[in-house]
């Protein structure tokens, strides 16, 4: 069976005056029919670009500089930007962060929906409408039909995320790219939107990819979890395997840093340093100055290694039996 999206070393490098910044550094990772695949580090790890580079939104002075992104066998990264719109949007959606991205400021909500509709089906305005109605009341946004007359400054930043998300789902799209999409919800409406995701994934098939640093949001939500770290796939595997018994020392030190799992009373754990700057790695692993396991080894790059049956590290020395 195809995968619905594989990456295989994909590379996405911004030119800058200060230098080349490897913002992705070899990633590869695939999602199949139905799957949700969660994208996981911290600010600066790439886990974005990642995204922006699968749906072909990288702007200069960045670019895709190798590797492949396979879209059920076709290379996106070899498509025109004409091929690109008829698939985004239709087929592939994209939910961002910042709803503005999505929304524009002078134009009623309906008109937005109702053009979002016809850019891809051949549908008269009153079924685009009645679509658009629909899908604003799937992410749960009371009085849909009044609402579609209204203008996105007249919703909360919460309510501008559900509009948002309710026009990525429009077209019940094979492949959805999610950059952390429920940050500014509240708890309730962020269970209501992860809830309708998951069984947008098993009544559609639809392959999701959710970006997040949360690691909370995605024990409950993912299938499989890549970890992400300065540009690179650290560790891959089932989410469970992932999560219950981390395999590289800087997965176990993002979910040891997660309050919840802190003795109440005790200090906090912390990963000590900060993150690399990717415009100057150190050689060898990323991760090496952080790690309290590291060794003149490490000064070399790490290979990817299968640690237990369906899992990969990217590490010399992985935690192969700790529990998180």
């Amino acid at each position: 069976m195809t995968a619905t999206l594989e990456v295989r070393n994909l590379q996405t490098h911004f030119f800058t005056r200060a230098g080349v910044v490897k913002a992705v550094n070899d990633v590869s990772f695939s999602v199949n029919r139905g799957q949700i695949l969660g994208l996981v580090g911290e600010s600066g790890s790439g886990k974005s670009v990642t995204g922006f580079s699968i749906i072909g939104l990288v702007d200069p002075p960045g670019r895709i500089t190798g590797g492949s992104i396979l879209y059920q066998g076709r290379d996106l990264a070899k498509l025109s930007e004409r091929e690109m719109r008829d698939l985004r949007g239709n087929r592939i959606a994209m939910i961002f962060q910042d709803p503005m991205m999505t929304l524009n400021p002078v134009l009623r909500i309906d008109t937005q929906m109702i053009e979002a509709v016809q850019a891809h089906a051949k549908v008269s305005r009153a079924e685009a409408r009645t679509r658009s109605r629909d899908a604003l009341g799937m992410v749960g946004i009371p009085s849909p039909e009044e609402r579609l007359e209204a203008y996105p400054h007249q919703f909360s930043g919460g309510m501008r995320q559900r509009v948002a998300i309710a026009i990525a789902l429009l077209h019940n799209p094979d492949l959805l790219i999610a950059d952390e999409p429920t940050t500014a919800l509240d708890v309730t409406i962020q269970a209501q939107i992860l809830a309708e995701v998951q069984k947008l994934a098993a009544d559609h098939g639809t392959a999701l990819v959710w970006v997040t640093h949360d690691l909370s949001v995605i024990a409950g939500l993912a299938d499989d979890i890549a970890v992400m770290y300065a540009g690179r796939v650290v560790e891959a595997g089932p989410a469970s395997m992932v999560l219950d018994t981390p395999a590289h020392p800087y997965t176990h030190g993002l979910i040891g840093s997660v309050p919840s799992r802190n003795k109440r009373g005790e200090k906090l754990q912390q990963i000590p340093g900060t993150t690399p700057s990717v415009l100057n790695l150190p050689p060898g692993c990323a991760f090496r100055t952080r790690c309290a396991r590291a060794t003149s080894v490490c000064e070399q790059e790490p290979p990817v290694g299968e640690v237990t049956p369906g899992r990969t590290a990217r590490c010399f020395h992985p935690l192969t039996a700790v529990a998180a």
